[in-house]
């Protein structure tokens, strides 16, 4: 199929319930997936949305247009509903996910995100998920978003990687695939590559080649799969026009898009995503892996601009519960059960000792997670207590999770929130629960001591009034 065809097909002027949605969903129409055919190290295939809201997908609640093909993984596997991102931006939690780490352990951790500095990036010596699984006997691939440093001192093929397809900064434009300052943003391994088509089309199609050429040999697979959607500049599959408007402004800061989007544009951008993962599923099916492959899908951090993450609130460079709370989505033939939730509480850097034990390995004893194996909460049982922490140097915001209490700082004001019972983060319950809330304050500061500091070098992002008419009282 074209990509005109398929423009036609999923075009975010068709209503909802449309031929796109159709096709996406037959795209995966295959059998109940069952147990692994036979005992090995099963394929990995990590799918992470940038800037992805919590219930950007319809079954996760959204309202206005629906996820098909995620909705049906979904409904073949287990839905997390308490999944966290390491940070409330892409760089930061991409340190967290490679490294099975706190970010803040780590230099480049402590950007928010990775912007103007070229001498801070992933340590190439660091053990990262993909290198200790190379060591395991895997195949690795990233297809999509690195950000986590530029050449020549950093690089996914520096850092266990062994094959990259995609971009190195942290947001290009869907079409022109070049960044704020108009440079191109499209590699293969170390050579520029130039292509055209929209963006999310271009990584799937990369990731459906690699998905046959990985199953045909005999070793087992671990590919990173990291769209750029629904991340700025707000085009669909329909707006090459819209590309060519920010191409020619002379505005540095077009790039952004704080003059364009809408719902609309949005649903199509996300609707896009969907399909597009649906090829992936197909391609993984027809290539017979799909029994031995575990499926994840999540999200970087929490939404943007036009993301929906009710029931809470926050957004993208929040701690609050917009900002870190994510969709999170497995299924792992013989170890998830169909249609099944989870309210235990993850975060992206488990997902490194997670993987490992799949693979029968362990992370590197030098460099020891911070993050857990999760495989109890995969098929049904429960994770033991732990405290979840954060921090994000814009308004010196700080945050924990223990149970379902939650202590949060922004600027000089201190909460405490059930925010099991209160996903909204209203009701403060530090004066009437204070010896709770001293404690999770105490347990975030002995926490804090063992980071690296907040860097004063270090870029950090947030909104203000000038770019969100909501944030009129931030200063």
């Amino acid at each position: 199929m074209t990509n005109a065809s398929e423009n036609t097909l999923i075009s975010r002027r068709e209503t909802l319930g449309g031929a796109a949605a159709t096709l996406a969903l037959g795209a995966i129409a295959a059998p109940a997936v069952s147990a692994p055919k036979e005992a090995r190290q099963p394929n990995i295939l990590y799918i992470m949305a940038d800037d992805l809201g919590y219930a950007d997908l319809s079954c996760y609640g959204r309202r206005d247009f629906e996820t098909p093909v995620l909705d049906r993984l979904a409904a073949q596997g287990l839905r997390f509903t308490d999944a966290y991102a390491n940070s409330a931006v892409c760089t930061a939690t991409r340190v967290g996910l490679i490294t099975g780490r706190y970010q803040y352990r780590l230099p480049v951790g402590l950007e928010e995100p990775l912007a103007f500095r070229q001498n801070i990036g992933l340590p190439p010596a660091h053990p990262t998920l993909p290198s200790l699984l190379a060591k395991a006997g895997y195949r690795t691939s990233l297809i999509g978003k690195w950000h986590l440093g530029s050449l020549p001192d950093f690089d996914p093929l520096k850092s266990g990687y062994q094959t990259f397809w995609g971009i190195r900064s942290g947001g290009v434009d869907y079409y022109t695939h070049a960044t704020s300052n108009g440079e191109p943003d499209l590699w293969d391994g170390p050579t520029p590559v130039e292509k055209t088509g929209y963006l999310t089309d271009l990584l799937a199609d990369r990731a459906i080649a690699e998905i046959r050429e990985a199953s045909a040999a005999k070793a087992p697979w671990f590919m990173s799969l990291h769209f750029t959607a629904p991340h700025w500049p707000w085009e669909g599959p329909s707006d090459a026009s819209e590309s060519a408007r920010i191409a020619g402004s002379k505005d540095p800061k077009a790039l952004f898009h704080f003059d364009g989007g809408s719902a609309a544009i949005y649903a199509a951008m996300v609707r896009r995503l969907d399909y597009q993962v649906g090829r992936v599923l197909d391609a993984l099916r027809k290539a017979g892996a799909e029994q031995d492959t575990i499926v994840v899908f999540t999200s970087d951090n929490g939404g943007e601009r036009f993301s929906d993450t009710w029931p809470f609130s926050g957004r993208k460079t929040e701690l609050l519960e917009g900002g870190l709370r994510i969709p999170a989505i497995v299924r792992w033939p013989g170890v998830t059960r169909a249609g099944t939730t989870s309210n235990a509480q993850i975060i992206s850097m488990d997902w490194l000792p997670t993987f490992l034990a799949a693979a029968g390995s362990t992370p590197d004893s030098a460099h020891l997670t911070d993050g857990i194996d999760i495989r109890p909460a995969l098929s049904g049982q429960a994770l033991p207590q732990r405290t979840l922490f954060w921090r994000y140097k814009n308004h010196a915001q700080r945050a924990a999770r223990r149970g379902n209490l939650k202590y949060l700082k922004i600027g000089d004001n201190e909460f405490l929130f059930d925010v099991d019972a209160d996903p909204l983060e209203r009701a403060n319950l530090k004066e009437r629960e204070p010896a709770r809330f001293i404690e999770l304050k105490a347990a975030w500061e002995a926490w804090n001591a063992d980071m690296l500091p907040i860097d004063p070098q270090s870029y950090t992002h947030g909104f203000g009034p000038s770019e969100l008419a909501d944030h009129f009282r931030v200063d």
